[in-house]
């Protein structure tokens, strides 16, 4: 495993690469069950899941669930609030790459931008308002060690004006992330765009 020169060191909410440290499928190669396990064909363009693909019923399954918890809004958290989880999960886990997609996410559906960045820069203790804070709590208690997380975070989380399908977003939300985090960081790296 090597570290490539121009790999981001600090958090931030730019755009990143990111590289693979084992062979992706080639583009022109994904054979047609693995376009299909991709969900969303745009996807072919990135190395990560060019790289899942190579077990296409799991990438299958790994998409399915991560388009539901973000992009079914029908009801419970705001985009915003599950953005912010799993922001908050990469910020601790020392995902830049995850860190950065889903701090844009929540700084664009929020439209709280130097909070975001206070998250980034500070870490998970950066104060972000009672709200946030809530949020930040629950996802960090779930990420470092799941039996941490308790009544108390819930409570805190209806405090905070949630009912049980927003907890139930946030907590799905740092769960899946905390996840990818550890897949996303044991197959590669980011980098700067290039």
């Amino acid at each position: 495993m090597t570290t490539s020169p121009n790999a981001p060191v600090v958090f931030t909410r730019d755009q990143l690469d990111w590289l693979p440290w084992v062979e992706p499928v080639a583009e022109e190669a994904l054979t047609p069950r693995q376009v299909e396990a991709l969900v969303d064909a745009a996807r072919a363009k990135s190395p990560y899941f060019r790289l899942l693909a190579r077990d296409p019923d799991a990438l299958e399954h790994r998409t399915r669930t991560d388009k539901d918890i973000f992009y079914n809004t029908d009801a419970g958290a705001p985009r915003a609030d599950r953005e912010l989880a799993a922001a908050a999960v990469s910020r601790f886990n020392g995902c830049i790459y995850c860190a950065s997609v889903h701090a844009r996410f929540a700084a664009t559906y929020a439209k709280r931008e130097a909070d975001v960045d206070r998250l980034l820069v500070e870490g998970v203790g950066a104060d972000l308002g009672e709200h946030w804070n809530a949020v930040v709590a629950a996802a960090v208690a779930l990420t470092s060690i799941p039996m941490t997380f308790g009544p108390e975070h819930v409570a805190r989380l209806r405090a905070v004006g949630m009912d049980d399908l927003a907890i139930a977003d946030v907590i799905q939300s740092a769960a899946f992330f905390n996840w990818a985090n550890r897949l996303m960081l044991s197959l590669g790296e980011p980098a700067a765009k290039g």
